[in-house]
């Protein structure tokens, strides 16, 4: 049985998932990071000057796009990625297995770069100067939109950005489901923690496989009320060099 929680890497959502944690009981903990943005994540908090080094070797775009995240996400008084962190971090406090089910992020922003027309990296340049000048409230506007109507969110995207649309989505989601399949045919309980955007994606793709899921989308978990025990919040990280 797969688990699948969409989240949002803006957002502050440590006590929904640690309530659902303890409700599932999960065997493994699966997050849509791979170990080197894991570790870049941690040394934001452990090791600035090792992250600055990191930041150096990541695209422009990439950059500019984490630095979009990273301002949102203090509007919601978090680090972006915090979502990760937190259900990293119960996977080690229960000393439960953890996988990182994503494709590499600096392959895959490099793979994009190579096969987007000038135009289209243009757009995308724009957009991402231009979400510094996005507030709070905007983004609650626009997120109501995309809930009411994801599919066609996701082929305004695919219009507008091909290349982002094939290469962030839709192969990530091939390569998610994947990974989740070989998980599930070792444990009998999986917790996934992704974007909510790759949720239909992974939905069609599971279906598909005819592998026995649900999932719990962004909607819900901002909408939950939680009460979690002080035990539950309680977890320790260890940074560790990008390998």
């Amino acid at each position: 049985m797969i688990i699948l929680i969409g989240t949002g890497h803006v957002f502050n959502l440590s006590q929904q998932l640690l309530q659902i944690f303890d409700e599932k009981q999960p065997d493994i903990v699966c997050v849509e990071l791979d170990k080197q943005r894991y570790n870049a994540l941690l040394a934001k908090k452990a090791n600035p000057e090792a992250y600055k080094k990191y930041e150096k070797k990541v695209p422009f775009i990439y950059k500019l796009l984490s630095r979009f995240q990273e301002g949102m996400a203090s509007e919601y008084g978090v680090v972006a990625g915090q979502e990760m962190l937190t259900a990293i971090g119960f996977a080690n406090s229960n000393q439960l297995p953890i996988a990182f089910i994503d494709m590499n992020a600096q392959n895959l922003f490099k793979k994009m770069l190579r096969k987007m027309s000038l135009s289209e990296k243009f757009k995308l340049m724009i957009s991402g100067i231009g979400g510094f000048f996005v507030s709070k409230k905007r983004v609650e506007m626009e997120l109501k939109k995309i809930e009411h109507d994801f599919d066609s969110y996701i082929e305004r995207i695919g219009e507008r950005f091909p290349t982002i649309k094939q290469v962030l989505v839709d192969e990530r989601n091939h390569y998610m489901a994947q990974q989740l399949t070989q998980a599930n045919e070792e444990y009998t309980k999986i917790v996934a923690i992704v974007g909510d955007g790759h949720i239909p994606g992974l939905t069609k793709l599971l279906q598909q496989k005819e592998i026995d899921f649900e999932t719990i989308r962004l909607s819900q978990l901002r909408e939950k009320e939680t009460t979690i025990s002080d035990s539950s919040a309680s977890f320790s990280m260890e940074y560790r060099e990008p390998q």
